[in-house]
């Protein structure tokens, strides 16, 4: 048995009430905005949208109990508000890219900037998925639920996102390999 309020494994789950909900919080929203980030490449879109939807779960915290589990409603109001600001910043996410990463953002891995790299060029909805389904380890049918697609239409995105990753993985590796050995020539 753990502490942790949101593991299955402790037995009691989300309790109501505000200790119920900061303990929730605190169990889940790290990892909530580690998920969304990946989403959407964006760390501040990712905290925005996040704290919003435990905003939105603490005004239905007693309910969002009483119906089971609420990670996956967070989760999807979390998911839903990141695509709303992807719709309406298309532009400003574009002169991102063209400029670079932001100056505040923490030093990555390279395999980790090129994931993200790469699924920056998904669309938003493969991105999603891509998330839900392989990072989060969620079968496709709730992705369905929490995304408001159908099985059939999260496996469509699915398999289009992974060959996409893989083309443009395969063209990163190709690369920093090219790279590598062109600079242990140079430096031998």
């Amino acid at each position: 048995m753990t502490d942790d309020p949101h593991d299955p494994g402790s037995g009691s789950g989300p309790q109501p009430g505000a200790s119920g909900f900061d303990a929730f919080y605190a169990a889940t929203a790290k990892r909530l905005v580690s998920t969304v980030y990946a989403m959407t490449g964006d760390l501040a879109e990712a905290e925005d949208a996040v704290q919003e939807a435990y905003v939105r779960a603490w005004q239905h915290w007693d309910r969002l109990v009483r119906e089971g589990d609420p990670l996956p409603w967070v989760r999807t109001v979390a998911s839903r508000l990141a695509i709303s600001t992807w719709r309406r910043t298309r532009g400003r996410l574009l002169a991102h890219r063209r400029h670079g990463q932001q100056a505040d953002v923490p030093e990555l891995s390279a395999d980790r900037v090129a994931l993200i790299t790469a699924l920056r060029e998904l669309t938003p909805p493969q991105r999603q998925v891509i998330v839900l389904h392989h990072l989060l380890d969620l079968p496709v049918e709730q992705v369905a639920r929490e995304t408001g697609a159908s099985s059939g239409a999260v496996r469509t995105r699915l398999s289009r996102a992974r060959k996409l990753l893989g083309a443009r993985l395969s063209d990163i590796s190709s690369t920093s390999v090219n790279t590598a050995a062109k600079e242990a020539a140079h430096h031998a």
